[in-house]
């Protein structure tokens, strides 16, 4: 999918509309999908699921223990699972974990159960929102930023094969970022419902 990521505040390209009753945040650590998320959520009058929260909360464990306990491979094999499951459902601003896009049936998966935004944010950004977070198992490095640039590297063109929109948060706050986000999808995105899905939650 051809696309092409432009400076915030106009950090929005419509690449083609894709009906959903389901919006997806995609994009790495730090862009802002949990937060905008929210904001955004409530904004539109939908669901917010924060698919990583979602594995906690099924599992008892915190992400960073399941890493420790079973691998990465172990917790995107929970991941793939969850979001088959969260992804049967309608009417929600889903915020994927940075790692979601490497499994080919995940991506399969988001393209088809809804309007996938890319939430960007480049490294300088991203370490400096995270420089207090210790929490986050890939990260538990010495070279933050080498880590980083090598999850760019692999992960932006996944993100962009699966991405219906492109927008860049850096210099915006999570309620602005939001506040911009839903006025410029109000005009591309079709949803296919009105309301959220009651989800028995």
């Amino acid at each position: 999918m051809d696309q092409t990521l432009i400076s915030a505040p106009q950090a929005l390209r419509w690449l083609g509309m894709n009906p959903s009753s389901n919006l997806i945040l995609v994009g790495p650590m730090g862009a802002g999908k949990t937060s905008i998320g929210k904001h955004l959520a409530a904004r539109l009058g939908l669901v917010f699921v924060d698919a990583d929260r979602e594995i906690e909360a099924q599992t008892g464990a915190s992400v960073a223990v399941i890493f420790d306990c079973e691998g990465e491979a172990g917790f995107r094999a929970r991941e793939r699972e969850l979001l088959t499951q969260l992804l049967a459902r309608s009417g929600q601003v889903l915020a994927t974990g940075g790692g979601a896009v490497l499994d080919a049936d995940n991506r399969r998966l988001l393209r088809e159960r809804g309007f996938v935004v890319h939430l960007h944010a480049d490294v300088s950004a991203q370490l400096a929102r995270l420089a207090r977070d210790r929490s986050r198992p890939l990260l538990q490095l010495k070279d933050r930023a080498a880590a980083l640039h090598e999850h760019a590297r692999t992960r932006a063109p996944l993100y962009a094969e699966v991405a219906d929109l492109c927008y860049d948060t850096v210099g915006l706050s999570c309620t602005r970022a939001a506040a911009l986000l839903s006025e410029l999808l109000s005009e591309r995105w079709q949803r296919t419902d009105t309301a959220p899905l009651d989800t028995g939650r």
